[in-house]
């Protein structure tokens, strides 16, 4: 039977704290293994949640590959989260994390501030396993940086901002599948995006942005990407299915947003909200 994949949209959201979209993440699941995309806040609670609405995949012991797009705090906070609380549920395996430079130093870190967390779990009462809070860190280039029986991963380089970003190209059974994480357009995305089946893409609405200080103007303009420029990306690449996520919305409203993009792009669009599946 051939295998087919599930998206599961975990977090939505960006750094502002709308308590209806946790942050950034995704999951690709195939064949009850899980894909983790980001792990902005929340990212645990909302694999719980799809695990209980029946996303076999999503069990915590499970959650042990994830791939990071860059290092900013709405795409990491959840890292702890993501490290310690399935250890905690009795997950034996280690995590594996595939991300950009930074992201070793970052995971030294974490793991160093909750030594004595780690200490009291394996030595204490609760004789923890002393395993599945460990980390392997990836520091990735461009290219194919994972492959198994079920999926093959490729990241390509995006633009935002001074540090290395990637987007995540996966070669899933049934589909090809790209995210964006946050970039502003590039003509070399339009070549990733080119054809695939789904994009999950980043946006900000063009008339929300009319509204914002003229710093956050040039700082947005320069790293995100509007609402017209996607419907003009999407235009030539012509994803099979095109799902928003990390929308800034700003004054707009959500259906304010998809109509710039249908102003523009005659495809398949939707905005995507917290734990859909696709």
């Amino acid at each position: 039977m051939p295998k087919t994949s599930q998206i599961v949209l975990l977090g939505t959201g960006n750094p502002n704290a709308n308590p209806d979209r946790s942050g950034p993440s995704v999951a690709i699941v195939v064949n009850d293994t899980p894909y983790i995309v980001d792990f902005g806040p929340g990212v645990v609670r909302r694999a719980a949640a799809a695990y209980q609405a029946g996303i076999e995949g999503l069990d915590m012991w499970r959650l042990t590959r994830a791939f990071l797009t860059h290092l900013h705090s709405d795409h990491t906070a959840g890292y702890p989260d993501l490290i310690f609380t399935p250890w905690v549920l009795e997950r034996f395996e280690p995590l594996e994390v595939y991300g950009p430079p930074g992201i070793r130093a970052m995971t030294e870190h974490i793991l160093a501030a909750y030594r004595e967390d780690i200490r009291e779990r394996i030595e204490g009462l609760e004789r923890a396993n002393e395993s599945g809070y460990l980390v392997d860190v990836h520091e990735i280039e461009p290219g194919i940086v994972y492959q198994d029986n079920n999926i093959k991963v490729e990241a390509f380089p995006v633009k935002h901002g001074s540090w290395q970003a990637f987007g995540y190209k996966f070669y899933a059974p049934d589909r090809t599948i790209v995210i964006s994480g946050d970039t502003a357009p590039t003509e070399r995305c339009v070549e990733e995006y080119r054809g695939c089946d789904v994009l999950i893409h980043e946006v900000y609405s063009v008339a929300g942005f009319e509204t914002r200080p003229p710093g956050w103007q040039k700082y947005h303009s320069s790293v995100h990407t509007s609402s017209l420029e996607l419907a003009e990306m999407a235009s030539k690449a012509r994803p099979g299915l095109l799902i928003l996520y990390h929308q800034l919305f700003w004054s707009a409203s959500e259906e304010e947003l998809l109509l710039e993009v249908q102003s523009g792009y005659d495809g398949k669009v939707v905005s995507g909200k917290d734990l859909e599946v696709y």
